[in-house]
């Protein structure tokens, strides 16, 4: 195909937030009728480059053109007039409208003074039989799942006419079975002429529904390659610039041993009606890793701040290496046993503003022989960071660097360091890999596996349903605040926890 014939053309893009180059010199180009990936470690710049061309950046150097017509001073108003889509991460809905409401909103059909209801209906009907979306236009968004939310956010850009949808990160809050609907409804949308822009980390994903690949490494464009040459190894490599193990996974180096934590029959208040826990009861035991498995929002953040104390328990215990801990502050559930790696890093896991070395003594500042007749031991402390930096491998390897410098991966690394220092009986991993690149990702499965070999308990709780699954021994399945399956790892399939996940199997077993 000509360039000519290309239906987006980026050709040496730059773009710059103060002294940070987030894309340099860098190129993409798409097709009519093609799924094309860009892939790359966070701070790649992926996002930034079609953000550029959604109009919600302007480039400082560089050639966009849309249809083969140059774009100057794009906006998002000119994207979507040129047919460009953009499907968020983050779903720009109106919970309380219906879902006809929500895509027809700020473009609606008049019929003299009034909106044309029925004309809006018949359009988005047919967007919903020609792609199989399985909606119901008048119900409201809070009364739908996620993955039917992610339809009606397709639909809004097909009813503003585009022709070429960015999907960024589309699959972070799928079950399996809603990214099989999803990837069927791109197969229907490329069918029929669509142009897709396919943002992802998830390289098996990338694999099954790309046509084409392009890979960027610290704003670079490094290189584009059709799918049927390439496989996850080769793309890992291409995006970190060294050999990856993506198959870390649970292995049997100890037998599980005696009961760590149990939960038995908690209930606690909730962020919203379906992440209430209600009754949950389970067990992790010494040198075994129990994964927790849901779709966000269904209470496991909840059930996490119950354990560790960041959240009343109302009924039931928690009891920890046989002493219950029932409502303990965080700080006394931590003298117990206890570690956390909370889900939030900046917000519970560290203090942007300090150092590495302060972030990484921060359990034990006040203990000798950081601290003596109130006085601090810098020399210990030092040392001790020092320590911690080069045996978890922190970059960059200073001790005082300020952590608001650090990218997301190293950031992630100090707050893990901490917390297996910290040597409890129980560590809790709440969305260890959020947010962190493909090679931070090996490091950090790498430690939670040591960290099981050397007989602690371990409770994971990760959106990565690949992840829980590789990294388990039993997972727990959840679904609006209550367990809907406990399952071996070994033995379970994605489709099988995919339907606990959605509360089916649960139904399923009430109905039988």
């Amino acid at each position: 195909m000509s360039a000519e014939n290309y239906v987006v053309e980026m050709v040496d893009i730059e773009k710059n937030f103060a002294t940070v180059k987030a894309v340099d010199h860098s190129f993409f180009n798409l097709k009519k009728g093609e799924i094309h990936s860009l892939i790359g470690e966070n701070g790649a710049g992926k996002s930034t480059m079609m953000k550029m061309l959604y109009g919600l950046y302007q480039p400082d150097a560089g050639v966009i053109k849309i249809n083969g017509e140059e774009m100057r001073d794009l906006t998002p108003g000119k994207a979507i007039e040129k047919g460009i889509g953009m499907v968020h991460q983050e779903f720009m809905l109106v919970n309380e409208l219906t879902v006809l409401e929500n895509v027809i909103l700020g473009f609606e059909p008049k019929k003299g003074v009034t909106i044309d209801f029925d004309e809006a209906r018949k359009k988005i009907q047919t967007y919903i039989d020609d792609y199989h979306m399985e909606i119901q236009p008048d119900k409201r968004i809070n009364q739908i799942s996620v993955g039917e939310a992610q339809r009606v956010e397709i639909i809004k850009t097909l009813y503003r006419g585009a022709n070429v949808l960015i999907m960024d990160e589309p699959t972070a809050v799928l079950t399996p079975q809603e990214c099989v609907k999803f990837f069927e409804i791109l197969q229907e949308l490329r069918k029929d002429g669509k142009s897709i822009i396919f943002i992802s980390h998830k390289l098996n994903e990338v694999m099954e529904i790309s046509d084409r690949v392009s890979v960027m490494r610290a704003g670079k464009y490094i290189t584009t390659v059709d799918k049927k040459d390439t496989n996850p190894t080769d793309l890992a490599k291409l995006m970190v610039g060294r050999d990856v193990n993506l198959h870390i996974k649970s292995g049997n180096a100890v037998k599980p041993g005696e009961v760590v934590l149990k939960v038995d029959n908690l209930w606690t208040s909730g962020e919203k009606e379906i992440s209430k826990i209600r009754g949950i009861s389970f067990e992790v035991r010494a040198g075994e890793t129990v994964g927790i498995a849901g779709v966000d929002g269904n209470g496991q953040s909840e059930l996490i701040e119950a354990i560790t104390g960041l959240r009343k328990v109302e009924k039931g215990t928690v009891t920890l290496s046989g002493k219950d801990i029932t409502n303990f502050a965080p700080k006394k559930a931590r003298e117990a046993g206890l570690s956390h790696i909370p889900e939030e890093r900046n917000v519970r896991g560290l203090n942007r503003s300090m150092s590495i070395e302060d972030n990484l003594v921060a359990l034990k500042f006040d203990l000798e022989p950081f601290t003596k007749h109130y006085t601090r031991n810098k020399k210990e402390v030092r040392k001790f960071a020092e320590d911690l930096i080069e045996k978890f491998d922190i970059r960059p390897k200073k001790a005082d660097v300020i952590t608001q410098s650090l990218s997301g991966g190293n950031a992630q690394k100090i707050v893990i360091a901490r917390e297996v220092d910290a040597g409890g009986d129980l560590l809790i991993a709440a969305q260890p890999t959020r947010g962190v690149d493909i090679g931070a990702i090996e490091s950090i499965r790498t430690t939670l596996e040591n960290v099981k070999k050397d007989g602690k308990a371990i409770l994971l709780v990760s959106a990565d349903l690949d992840e829980v699954m590789d990294m388990s021994d039993r997972i727990v399945v959840m679904y609006e605040g209550k367990i809907t399956g406990i399952l071996n790892a070994k033995d379970a399939t994605k489709e099988e926890v995919g339907l606990y996940m959605l509360g089916q199997a649960e139904q399923d077993r009430k109905e039988s």
